[in-house]
């Protein structure tokens, strides 16, 4: 694995654990200012901007009070020079919900781009099966 691949593991599994924590600062770090998240709940036209990106997050971790899990199971990685992409699968649901639906997983895409050695995300896509 590339240094640059390993960067962007790491960068992506601090996030899932910001996540996890309900640690919004967590969890908007290492975003760009101009991020673009298409996400499961609307807007469906996505949202634009690092303020818009962070007014996301409360409710999520509302519902994630409830016992909500959020793990990621798969991480692939590709990292060009200044560009990178990757896409990961992860648990993230109720008990209740993962009973009823138990291989039911989140899909994530990144889009990464390198700002002054550092990598940063600026694309994000979150998604479920739709059965």
């Amino acid at each position: 694995m590339s240094d640059d691949a390993a960067r962007i593991r790491a960068l992506i599994t601090r996030w899932a654990e910001a996540v996890h924590r309900g640690d919004l600062d967590g969890v908007v770090a290492d975003h760009t200012e101009d991020v673009v998240m298409f996400d499961v709940p609307p807007p469906h036209e996505g949202i634009r901007g690092l303020a818009a990106y962070r007014a996301t997050w409360p409710p999520f971790f509302d519902w994630q009070a409830q016992g909500a899990c959020f793990d990621i199971e798969t991480l692939d990685v590709t990292a060009g020079t200044d560009v990178a992409y990757a896409q990961a699968l992860l648990r993230c649901g109720t008990p209740e919900e993962l009973a009823e639906r138990p291989t039911l997983r989140l899909r994530l895409t990144f889009g990464l781009r390198k700002e002054r050695d550092r990598w940063l995300i600026a694309h994000e896509h979150h998604s479920f099966p739709h059965d």
